[in-house]
């Protein structure tokens, strides 16, 4: 369960900076932030591990920068760090790929990135680092914007050095702007469900699971955005609902509550009020809705020698009555049968291959951003199987699922 202070960047575009060790990332990342915030030295793998660096960059807005270690790293560790710069590429929203004006040699690892990149539709700016010099006709330049595809991407000759000053610094981001995704930030947790004016309803049971004296971070992030649409928001706890209800002049136009408590909600609301919660709001604003909810149609087809994948994205000390270690399992052995085999992992630990397990589910995912997210429905389906997250699968064993509020279907 995420607290309100353990993920700041989760919503923050990421932009990932990747190349050969001494091509001059580190560089890159401290002439952007104007701060020391990697260390530079000619010392090859200096960065062992990706720098994470949340700031404001105008005009690009809330970002988090990502030095990475280097891509042809033969070090005892390397295997390892490349995994984090694997795990980086996961999470990257924009990529700056870093070509070292002065190499000599191949740069076929380079020209792997762009590709993968490109073939997952992540724009991607290719940087050759000048270090300060004066380059004439360059073969690299060439053969780098052969190998471009699509409008989401560029080519920048520049300085990355402090010597760069200001002005390479704005060529930079300027290139990076043009690359934004054009429908980044403009997503709504809460979709096409709520309008101006309106009231809505939140239902959030303070139970051992939540934080002492802190609300978790869907919690925060949809009242924030209810706010920001200029509704009315109402919150109780689900022992406090139908008090809560007595107490309104009119019916809420939307309720939403922890997934959890869905079936006593459902069937102490008002008929008039639209009901979802806050796992199915980040369902579709942090992963694939349609996806998901045909996952959650094929838990019918589990038995006693079914597998199942639970992946929650935070890393919280887990209490009495936890949702993804505890309730879900619970649920799915009571329907499917005592034998069915639950296995849980949490933080960025995921299986490269999920072929074997017969269904995953999801937690809501407010701890990353939304590329990685993807990324891990990606595998789930080039391996074939069905995935779902917290709230659609509890909709679905409730028997709610159809009669609850989705808000969209898919981005």
């Amino acid at each position: 369960m995420a607290e309100l202070n353990s993920t700041p960047n989760a919503n923050r575009l990421h932009i990932g900076i990747f190349g050969r060790t001494n091509s001059g990332k580190s560089s890159l990342i401290n002439l952007l932030t104007g701060q020391n915030t990697s260390i530079v030295s000619e010392v090859a793998g200096t960065t062992t591990d990706p720098v994470y660096k949340a700031m404001e960059l105008s005009p690009l807005g809330a970002c988090v920068l990502i030095d990475t270690p280097g891509i042809e790293d033969n070090s005892s560790l390397g295997a390892q760090r490349l995994e984090k710069t694997r795990l980086a590429m996961e999470k990257t929203d924009v990529a700056i790929l870093v070509f070292a004006a002065n190499f000599q040699g191949s740069f076929e690892e380079e020209y792997k990135l762009l590709e993968n990149f490109q073939k997952k539709k992540v724009p991607v700016l290719c940087l050759i680092n000048s270090f300060g010099k004066i380059l004439g006709e360059d073969k690299l330049g060439e053969t780098i914007s052969d190998r471009l595809h699509g409008d989401r991407n560029a080519l920048l000759v520049a300085d990355c050095s402090e010597a760069g000053g200001a002005a390479n610094r704005s060529s930079i981001i300027g290139a990076l702007s043009k690359l934004m995704p054009e429908d980044y930030d403009e997503e709504f947790i809460t979709g096409s469900l709520v309008k101006e004016d309106d009231l809505v309803l939140l239902v959030m049971p303070q139970d051992i699971q939540a934080p002492k004296r802190r609300l978790i971070l869907p919690q925060v992030q949809t009242i924030r955005e209810l706010l920001d649409r200029k509704c009315t928001v109402v919150s109780t706890t689900t022992d406090k609902l139908e008090l809560t209800l007595s107490r309104l002049k009119e019916a809420p136009q939307l309720i939403i509550t922890d997934s959890q408590a869905f079936r006593f909600v459902y069937e102490h609301k008002p008929t008039e009020s639209r009901l979802t919660s806050f796992s199915v709001l980040f369902a579709a604003y942090k992963g694939d809705l349609k996806y998901y909810i045909e996952g959650a149609h094929f838990m019918d087809r589990l038995n006693e020698q079914s597998k199942v994948l639970i992946a929650e994205c935070c890393t919280h000390a887990p209490l009495t009555e936890d949702i993804g270690r505890v309730k879900l399992p619970r649920l799915l052995r009571q329907r499917f049968g005592a034998g069915l085999q639950v296995k849980v992992v949490s933080g960025t630990d995921f299986p490269a291959n999920p072929a074997e397990y017969d269904l995953i589910i999801q937690c809501g995912g407010c701890m990353f951003n939304r590329r990685y997210v993807l990324s891990r429905i990606d595998k789930a389906r080039v391996a074939s199987v069905p995935m779902t997250n917290y709230g659609v699968a509890i909709a679905h064993l409730t028997g709610i699922l159809d009669k609850i509020s989705l808000g969209r279907q898919a981005r």
